[in-house]
């Protein structure tokens, strides 16, 4: 039988949405680069019953469960206390645990509190997983043969520094860990899941490697896994599969793994050797803002407008008055003309514009919520772009997807150019 972990995450304030459950995605990262099979996450609150309720059921379906949380100071911390109640054993105080606390809290040049001793008390029998950087420790222990259970503070940083530094070596030294999953995961933009789905489902039958589609804010992925004793033979698994993928996606596969289109985009105009300027409405900057957050977009990008009022639009991109009082601010016509303003009022190489209604007010019949024109201007064509992204999701839905699609088409124009 395949040996698989569980991650149980403790604490109350992950069920109320508190905050996010960071832990539990490190952990699955973490798990997938040692090629350690992994089935199940359980989030639990802090309670006594349940969470034995949760350590059964983990404890019959997999041998090695990973804790975080609940290891503090105060009453809501009951991790170590439960484990033990859970297999009949009982606490016991570490000496070493506790003249460890007590130094940190001097160096730190606070006064220790009654309630940290009962940090150093540990079930019967489990070895201390240390803890460099805080004052709860963790423990290693197998309470019954062919069952380990870690576990771990819920302080991110505390957690990953000990898994990195204690719990990786002690895992490998007893034979977990000895292969690895390796993952890519190729991006597209302009092609809807279910499409895309269709066109390479011969492959989600594969064993390994393994391919998934996902789809999140108008941008589908599809993940390549495979397992191997290495990184590097992994890749050699993927590198093929990787390469009929792209074929099949054409254009629509716009990068791969930390690609962005604006990455993306931000390459090619340097490839080009040309510049590029934006003329906004509703986004309201968030198109120069996903441009500039890439690093060195100063090369190739070289300012914007917003221009939210009519105004704005007449008087620093010479929008025509008639055209905005015939067609209003939101369409082909003034998509165009932004686009052309911008980029000769900057002297770039590429115009660029978004017009819009994103709501949740301001929509009509005949021009919606949702309803956004796409102006791009170059050294020798204007084209625009009509797009309904619909209203149901809500206005920063609208400005995202059309930051994205306004940097989709300008990739692809600059991809035509460069063939």
């Amino acid at each position: 039988m395949t040996q698989s972990v569980e991650i149980i995450c403790v604490g109350t304030e992950l069920l109320l949405g508190d905050i996010l459950n960071s832990n539990a995605q490190f952990l699955a990262r973490a798990l997938a680069q040692l090629g350690m099979a992994h089935y199940y996450q359980t989030v639990v609150g802090d309670n006594p019953e349940r969470i034995k309720g949760v350590v059964k059921i983990a404890s019959d379906r997999a041998q090695l469960l990973l804790f975080t949380g609940g290891l503090g100071p105060t009453p809501d911390d009951l991790t170590h206390e439960t484990l033990a109640n859970c297999f009949g054993v009982p606490l016991v105080e570490h000496p070493e645990v506790l003249a460890d606390i007590t130094r940190k809290f001097t160096q730190r040049g606070r006064t220790m509190t009654a309630n940290n001793h009962k940090q150093a008390l540990l079930p019967e029998g489990a070895a201390v997983l240390t803890n460099d950087s805080g004052s709860a420790p963790g423990i290693i222990w197998q309470p019954r043969p062919g069952l380990t259970i870690l576990t771990f503070p819920g302080v991110p940083a505390e957690m990953q520094r000990m898994w990195r530094e204690v719990a990786v070596p002690y895992l490998r030294s007893q034979g977990w860990g000895q292969t690895t999953i390796h993952s890519r995961t190729l991006k597209f933009w302009g092609i809807s899941e279910s499409a895309l789905a269709e066109k390479v489902n011969a492959f989600f039958d594969l064993q390994n490697p393994t391919v998934a589609p996902y789809a999140n804010h108008g941008e589908v992925k599809l993940r390549i896994s495979a397992r191997a004793n290495s990184e590097a033979e992994a890749q050699q698994l993927i590198a093929p599969l990787e390469q009929q993928l792209r074929q099949i996606g054409g254009l629509d596969c716009y990068g791969a793994d930390s690609d962005s289109l604006a990455s993306v985009v931000g390459t090619l105009l340097k490839d080009s050797h040309a510049t590029l300027s934006v003329a906004e409405s509703c986004t309201g900057g968030g198109l120069g803002e996903a441009i500039t957050a890439v690093p060195g977009s100063s090369s190739y990008f070289w300012g914007g407008v917003i221009a939210y009022d009519n105004a704005i639009k007449v008087r620093l991109l010479d929008i025509n008055e008639q055209d905005l009082d015939a067609s209003g601010a939101v369409s082909h016509s003034v998509a165009k003309q932004m686009a052309v303003g911008v980029r000769s009022r900057l002297g770039t190489t590429w115009g660029l514009s978004i017009t819009g209604i994103a709501g949740p007010d301001g929509g009509t019949a005949d021009k919606p919520v949702g309803l956004v024109y796409i102006g791009l201007a170059g050294l020798d064509d204007v084209q625009s772009f009509e797009h309904q992204f619909g209203a149901l999701r809500g206005r920063d839905w609208i400005r995202r997807l059309s930051a994205a699609t306004a940097l989709d088409y300008l990739r692809r124009q600059l991809l035509t150019k460069l063939e």
